[in-house]
């Protein structure tokens, strides 16, 4: 019996948690996930009725119940899912030759670690035909419940790929044709959709430090999106989740 706990204990461990009304469907969307177990308010018995064969245990609970296994039901929004983890993907795997697109973006993260704005820039991704986002190994979060839910079910839709050296990588997409732009607030030129070329890679700083001169030295070119700036408030720059939209749709709305 003891053995069979900690079995079981591990399985456990090893699930990931996903909750919102996005995230979850999204989810259960996806074939390469198993979905072990879900834990669900009365009011979702329809919503998830459909998929309700694709998932190994219901469990309808009431408030008091859901809120003390899960917490308040402003963050899980009373539907939680316990599934496998999203099959890692690895750099050399996306970025084959023979797999490549004439027509493709790519988001590189630099050290950003905030989970909302992360969130954020995937749902721009599946949006605006972005199907990769790249992150470094050790200063970005991992796929979390919160950076699901954040995502709003875009995390199982866009390649979400870690590297141990960014540099090296950017290298490697230069190699593969693409062009390198490095949104930096600090930059002279102006970003304009005629500089976009159907291989792009738009990288990404921190809101505080922006990209680090290391990245910044591997970018064909480093752009700013210049705006009017609000003087009263001193408002002189956007979110880094806005200024990815704005870009994405850019390149989308030029080559599609």
């Amino acid at each position: 019996m003891i053995k069979n706990k900690n079995k079981n204990n591990k399985k456990s461990k090893e699930l990931q948690e996903i909750y919102g009304t996005h995230s979850v469907i999204a989810a259960l969307k996806n074939p390469k996930r198993r979905h072990f177990s879900i834990y669900i308010l009365e009011k979702y018995k329809e919503l998830i009725g459909k998929h309700s064969k694709n998932i190994g245990k219901i469990n309808i609970l009431n408030n008091t119940e859901m809120t003390k296994l899960f917490g308040s039901e402003k963050v899980n929004q009373g539907i939680v899912l316990k599934s496998s983890p999203l099959p890692v993907k690895q750099f050399n795997e996306i970025f084959k030759i023979e797999k490549l697109n004439e027509i493709s973006v790519v988001v590189v993260l630099d050290n950003i670690t905030d989970p909302y704005n992360i969130g954020s820039i995937m749902r721009s991704c599946s949006l605006f035909k972005c199907d990769t986002i790249i992150l470094p190994k050790n200063n970005a979060p991992n796929i979390t419940p919160t950076l699901s839910k954040a995502s709003s079910g875009a995390i199982e839709m866009v390649n979400f790929v870690k590297v141990t050296n960014m540099k090296r990588s950017l290298q490697e997409l230069k190699k593969l044709g693409y062009w390198i732009y490095g949104l930096d607030s600090g930059a002279e030129s102006n970003f304009k959709i005629n500089d976009l070329s159907k291989k792009s890679v738009l990288v990404f700083g921190s809101e505080g430090k922006g990209i680090r001169d290391i990245i910044k030295k591997e970018c064909d070119m480093l752009v700013a999106i210049h705006s009017a700036t609000n003087e009263t408030y001193k408002i002189d720059s956007l979110n880094v989740s806005n200024a990815c939209a704005i870009t994405l749709y850019q390149h989308f709305i030029k080559y599609n």
